[in-house]
């Protein structure tokens, strides 16, 4: 039987992507080296060893825990929002799909989690602007949830205010202006009288539809709380990981020391934050009072446990959920019923 020409197709784009999405792991993985290099230097190599053989290693395997904590509640988040959308996916695929994402934890932004949409209109054939607005509810929330840790850990750092400031009022203004309808019409319209946009605009107008079940207040309430939960075990990360290097750090401190970094890294727009991230942590550590090779070495820890250990589940769960969708293809194929 003569192989189908859309099923050829299909090879090809899924070869091309998945091409792409390696290169961008190892451009991403190669700046990530460089940003742990200079934050060793900084810290200065000797002294940086000097503190990691101290470092009791259990303090890294807790906060292993808490990040995956921090991941389990992100699961049930993405899992309330595919019910606002009246989805149905079986929970073991929903589960690779969401951890597949993490693969593109390295975009800028996060936007390449878009990916997760991608897989559902691979095996479940879901148009991809039906799930994408997810992601923009997901940035939405953490967001807000960041804003809201970072205030609370200026209750010990009252300079850090502005920056708690300036992340509400871009977490204000991106939520009222994707809930104003007249705003967003207006868009579509200008957008519809330039040809190349044009054709865009009915799928623009799909994903907003789903967008606003996801972003009213009653939903923005149930996963902001999600989101809020989800962070803080992160910031407890940052605080167990000082005690492993036995630094003098309260749960406040690390709580401001994690999230406010977290909000600066993602509005800069680089790859996972690389880079700005890394050195407003060294440094809000540092003020805090951590000696600079300890701040260096609680941050190298502190991104391997909460950002690599992400991308490497990702690339497994990906690794699994291809599997299955490749095995669920050649079921489905002619000559394969098994009834």
């Amino acid at each position: 039987m003569a192989s189908d020409p859309l099923d050829a197709d299909r090879a090809v784009t899924s070869d091309a992507r998945g091409s792409s999405l390696t290169k961008k792991l190892i451009g991403a993985t190669v700046f990530g080296v460089v940003v742990f290099a200079a934050l060793s230097f900084y810290g200065d190599v000797n002294a940086l060893g000097d503190e990691l053989s101290r470092f009791q290693w259990s303090s890294f395997g807790l906060a292993l825990i808490l990040a995956t904590a921090n991941y389990a509640l992100r699961f049930a988040r993405w899992e309330y929002y595919l019910t606002r959308l009246e989805l149905s996916v079986p929970r073991g695929e929903s589960l690779m799909v969401f951890l597949a994402g993490f693969v593109m934890s390295i975009t800028p932004g996060k936007v390449g989690e878009v990916f997760k949409s991608v897989l559902l209109k691979e095996s479940r054939d879901i148009p991809i602007a039906r799930t994408a607005p997810i992601v923009i509810a997901e940035r939405l929330t953490d967001l807000f949830a960041l804003v809201l840790l970072t205030a609370l850990g200026c209750l010990v750092f009252e300079r850090g205010l502005p920056i708690a400031i300036a992340g509400f009022a871009l977490v204000m203004t991106g939520w009222l202006a994707l809930m104003w309808p007249a705003l967003v019409e207006k868009i579509f319209a200008a957008l519809e009288r330039v040809p190349l946009s044009a054709r865009f605009v009915p799928k623009l107008r799909e994903a907003h539809t789903s967008l606003r079940a996801l972003i009213g207040p009653r939903a923005v309430a149930v996963a902001g709380s999600l989101a809020v939960a989800s962070w803080f075990f992160e910031c407890v990360s940052l605080w167990v990981l000082a005690d492993g290097f036995r630094q003098s750090l309260d749960l406040l401190q690390a709580t401001f020391a994690y999230s406010a970094p977290t909000i600066v890294g993602a509005v800069a727009m680089l790859p996972g934050g690389l880079g700005v991230t890394e050195a407003g942590m060294t440094g809000a550590l540092t003020t805090f009072g951590v000696e600079a090779a300890a701040a260096t070495g609680m941050t190298i820890l502190c991104r391997l446990a909460t950002l690599w250990w992400a991308v490497l589940l990702g690339i497994l769960a990906l690794g699994v959920h291809r599997a299955r969708y490749a095995r669920g293809k050649r079921l489905l194929a002619p000559g394969n019923d098994r009834r």
